[in-house]
């Protein structure tokens, strides 16, 4: 056995309904930033109402910046900060899914430090400062099945003007409290459901296969492929199975309890720089058979591979290969297998350049994969995926 930390300061409030329990607890603040879309989806399906009403029973003051978009930017982060400033706010509260909560995150540090976000980013043109203060004290309430931010203390973050995406990380960006109430992804689209599940599905393979998991970490995520292979097909199918979107809402956030993402997220994250439109799901998705047959042919993790296999249910599992089977399978239940670099504008001639860019983006670092990946490999990765 070896030595690992483990951390789970986040209390979360956890079931359908969850919400109407808010006002009951003792928030971290007396004024609120709420952080939404910038789209109104919050707004037109009455979760900000309803967000609202609970802030106004525990007696809380509130602003409401609905600036972010999805894959947000810095531009986002800085504006919800200033705003937060201006108005007198303590704390942050997150209403929607990963790129709202990320980019509440990293509000919540620049409200209390200077300068501009990517003076602290540590990727290639960023400053790679390091934070001078704890961030505000921030709450989640997620809309979404997919990122599992409402539990950890990790941000991605774009910058359109330098095609940089980068990775912002701080022990006091982990939300003091989130709630995890499966009746506010309910109007998520099947597309969008099969793309936020699927990302959570690969949080929890990439951290099986990282090499420095540990028996807690894989525990919540063999938990996490269990769930999704099970009821993301049916989440997928019919919305409003309640029982499919409650394990599916589950499964993400114990995907995203002890996070340990390998170079798949990276590259999608480099796919993803330049192309904004790329929704991030689906962008791992797109590369996800070719990544994961790569160390299934070379029998990098057979037994972390096997061990998935199982857990989606392939009882007599023997070699990677069967998880790889499986994934796809799963996949193809979720309405994804035909996802196409060319239609969010990736071109072939650009694999090179995004290939680069892998050791640029969220610090570059990929250090953890279960046999290093030269950038021939990286770039044989792409090329097979690319439709």
């Amino acid at each position: 056995m070896y030595n690992f930390n483990f951390n789970l300061p986040t209390k979360v409030l956890f079931g359908a309904g969850r919400l109407q329990d808010l006002h009951n607890e003792k928030l971290p603040g007396k004024k609120a930033l709420i952080v939404t879309y910038e789209d109104k989806t919050t707004e037109k399906f009455g979760y900000e109402r309803q967000l609202e009403k609970e802030l106004d029973l525990a007696n809380i003051k509130y602003v409401l910046f609905d600036g972010v978009r999805a894959n947000p930017r810095s531009e986002d982060v800085m504006k919800g900060a200033k705003i937060a400033r201006q108005n007198g706010c303590d704390f942050v509260v997150a209403l929607g899914g990963g790129s709202v909560m990320d980019a509440a995150k990293c509000i919540a540090l620049m409200m209390n430090n200077d300068g501009d976000l990517w003076d602290y980013s540590k990727s290639a043109k960023g400053g790679k400062k390091d934070f001078a203060n704890n961030a505000c004290p921030l709450v989640c309430v997620t809309t979404t099945a997919g990122t599992g931010s409402e539990v950890d203390m990790f941000a991605v973050i774009s910058n359109d003007a330098l095609n940089e995406k980068t990775g912002i990380f701080d022990a006091s960006m982990f939300p003091v409290l989130s709630v995890v109430d499966s009746n506010l992804t309910a109007s998520v689209s099947p597309e969008f459901t099969a793309y936020q599940g699927m990302d959570a599905f690969y949080h929890a393979a990439e951290s099986v296969i990282n090499k420095n998991e540990h028996p807690v970490g894989e525990m919540f995520a063999l938990k996490a492929i269990e769930l999704i292979a099970k009821y993301l097909p049916r989440a997928y199918k019919d919305g409003n199975d309640k029982e499919a979107r409650d394990y599916v809402t589950l499964a993400n956030s114990l995907a995203g309890y002890y996070m340990l993402c390998t170079s798949e997220h990276t590259m999608e994250h480099s796919m993803g720089s330049s192309h904004p439109n790329l929704i991030h799901g689906a962008g791992l998705i797109m590369i996800s058979h070719a990544y994961f047959d790569f160390f299934a042919e070379r029998k990098a993790c057979e037994p972390q591979m096997i061990k998935m296999a199982k857990a989606m249910g392939v009882v007599d599992a023997s070699t990677g290969k069967d998880f790889v089977k499986a994934m796809d399978n799963l996949i193809a239940q979720v309405g994804c297998k035909d996802l196409r670099m060319s239609d969010v504008g990736i071109t072939k001639d650009e694999l090179p350049t995004i290939t680069k860019r892998i050791h640029e983006v969220l610090g570059g670092d990929n250090s953890a994969d279960p046999i290093t990946l030269s950038d021939e490999d990286y770039l044989c990765i792409l090329t097979q995926s690319y439709k």
